[in-house]
């Protein structure tokens, strides 16, 4: 195997041979080059690196690197991205594959991490000497198949009895509820600049983390949804109170699933509304309708409002390979240090005032999202 080290500048020249080994290998939208081409332009600092894996003509295997810190690097990752930029082929141990990279890395690299992995996709490889994985997130899906009926009954008695009482209540005061669901290339710029004057109206403006159309992330997801616009991937939601847009979804389609990227709603809507939950649900009476996808996909943590939803949840994990065994033996026994000691203080240190509790953010109508 032959391992070659590029700047991730030079994505371009390689999209091709990308977006082939994803079709072959994990097949998720996440991966496309539509996706991964406007998260470099928007949030690559100049240290990522496009590592390729040869064996002869045949590409096996193409990951994003970035170090961090003195022998580490790790797959780039930015909240904007669900799961890890790395591809290989099956059927090659990926222990295997990682130490041949590790030797060719510049530096002296003693481990290297790749993120974020998503078993719905890949099995999870076993530990080994110098192979570890540990546990990220708990995370979600709704598989369609079936009736909706079925799928609807099957959900808790409260959720179908809330927002049975919520569209009563919504039509006894004249309200007209409306889902609108927009596809074409030309309208990603207006969808990604309402959902960032809803988001910028919430918790998310306190915290600088909204998007606008004109920071990075507003530059990222135009973009991004305008390149699956244009091959009939990207699908963008919103959820009228008569006039008034009270929520979105922001969300692309491939492998068999629809996947929803984020989340936001109009938090001046009365807190006994859930525009987000009534959307939903006219979503996956469509889904279950048109039966086009396999899957929801609700990437992110797992919150309160996902169990209502689905009972089918999984564990995403990263993987760690070291150089030496050694070195995994020594990062373990370091991080068990660390938490004994945290016991420890924890058990010792005498009681105290709790600390002020800051301004509560809003907490109703948990949304998921990739940051």
């Amino acid at each position: 195997m032959k391992w070659t080290v590029l700047p991730a500048t030079q994505f371009a020249a390689h999209a091709d041979a990308w977006r082939i080994l994803n079709r072959d290998t994990l097949g998720s939208p996440l991966l496309e080059p539509e996706f991964v081409r406007p998260l470099l332009e928007q949030f690559c600092d100049g240290r990522e690196r496009l590592v390729i894996g040869t064996d002869g003509a045949s590409v096996k295997a193409m990951g994003f690197l970035v170090p961090r810190g003195r022998g580490v690097w790790e797959a780039f990752q930015p909240s904007q991205a669900p799961i890890g930029l790395w591809l290989h082929r099956p059927g090659l141990p990926l222990a295997d594959l990682l130490a041949g990279l590790t030797r060719q890395l510049p530096g002296a690299a003693l481990m290297v991490g790749l993120t974020q992995r998503d078993p719905q996709l890949e099995p999870r490889p076993a530990d080994s000497a110098a192979l570890r994985t540990v546990d990220y997130i708990r995370t979600a899906h709704v598989t369609i198949q079936g009736s909706f009926d079925d799928y609807w009954n099957a959900r808790g008695k409260n959720l179908r009895s809330n927002l049975k009482k919520q569209r009563t209540r919504l039509a006894k005061e004249g309200v007209v509820t409306r889902m609108q669901i927009d596809r074409l290339p030309e309208q990603m710029a207006a969808a990604v600049a309402d959902y960032g004057r809803l988001e910028s109206a919430g918790w998310k403006a306190q915290l600088g983390t909204a998007i606008h159309p004109d920071n990075a992330q507003g530059r990222f997801y135009t973009a991004m949804l305008a390149g699956f616009a244009r091959r009939g991937a990207a699908a963008v939601y919103r959820y009228w109170f008569d006039q008034q847009l009270v929520a979105m979804d922001l969300c692309i389609e491939g492998g068999g699933a629809l996947i929803v990227l984020k989340t936001t709603y109009d938090e001046s809507v009365p807190a006994s509304l859930s525009p987000t939950l009534l959307m939903r649900e006219e979503c996956c009476q469509q889904l279950f309708a048109q039966a086009q996808h396999a899957r929801l996909e609700f990437y992110g943590k797992v919150m309160d409002w996902h169990t209502r939803w689905t009972d089918e949840i999984r564990t995403m994990y990263h993987v760690n390979h070291y150089r030496w065994p050694v070195l995994q033996q020594l990062h373990a026994s370091v991080n068990d240090r660390t938490a004994l000691l945290g016991r420890l203080r924890a058990a010792v240190a005498p009681s105290a005032a709790p600390a002020p509790v800051p301004a509560a953010l809003p907490v109703r109508q948990e949304t998921p999202s990739t940051e």
